[in-house]
């Protein structure tokens, strides 16, 4: 059975979570792209229930204004979010997407709120090492190729139309990567694991090495594939998601 209706589901969730599995897992989209990044992802991951975060300023929620930073993307998305929170959880975001996840954990350790039984973070440096990102650095014609050769890589013709509207949410989700620095590493009450794409171009298995400063428990996991290859849910990264609570 669904909890809620269409009417009353907010906008933060792309379904309704559901009181049906004993824990959830919420996945936080990389730069530029939305829930739908999650489309190829199994509802249900073991017992966990997977449930894909669509972000202020893209797809289903265009037609609001961007999020800002990831500290108000946080600071948004708490008060839709602890209700969901009655059962063991856990964050992963990928790339960018581990950032926001990062914040929205700390959050909620800051106000006394339930903290994610796990923390995964994908192919992402530590906040502190931040702003670290390729994406940073390529001109306006780079940025058009690498959206138009990810469309493609996903199966669909990039055409210009859909192509523009990506680049207008990518600029400001960059604006926000850019602006992302922690000063000094915040210790969370939760394990993290952080995971190493063993073909990954953007990162180095070493440049993970802070994510250590932020938990007690922290595991480093390689796993074999490339940047972009946990968007397919490959059987290895699946199984690493699950154990956790």
């Amino acid at each position: 059975m669904i909890s809620g209706s269409a009417s009353n589901r907010s906008p933060w969730f792309v379904r309704q979570p559901s009181t049906e599995h004993p824990a959830r897992m919420f996945c936080f989209p990389y730069s530029g792209v939305g829930a739908s990044s999650f489309h190829a992802w199994p509802a249900v991951i073991d017992d966990v229930e997977v449930c894909p975060l669509q972000f202020p300023g893209r797809e289903s929620r265009m037609a609001e204004p961007h999020y800002g930073t990831y500290q108000e993307l946080a600071a948004g998305l708490i008060e839709p979010l602890v209700p969901q929170l009655d059962r063991p959880f856990a964050f992963f975001g990928h790339c960018a997407g581990a950032l926001p996840a990062f914040e929205t954990a700390a959050l909620l350790d800051e106000l006394g709120l339930p903290t994610p039984d796990c923390l995964f973070v994908s192919g992402q440096v530590a906040p502190h090492d931040c702003p670290y990102d390729r994406m940073l650095t390529m001109t306006e014609a780079e940025l058009r190729a690498e959206l138009e050769g990810v469309t493609r890589s996903r199966g669909h013709a990039p055409k210009p139309d859909m192509i523009d509207m990506g680049m207008a949410v990518l600029r400001r989700d960059l604006e926000a990567t850019g602006a992302y620095h922690r000063p000094e590493p915040v210790v969370l009450p939760c394990e993290i694991v952080v995971l190493h794409w063993r073909d990954d171009p953007e990162v180095d298995l070493d440049q993970l090495e802070g994510w250590h400063q932020y938990s007690d428990s922290v595991d480093v996991r390689v796993v074999e594939g490339g940047h972009y290859d946990f968007l397919d849910a490959p059987d290895e990264l699946t199984k690493l998601l699950t154990g956790w609570h």
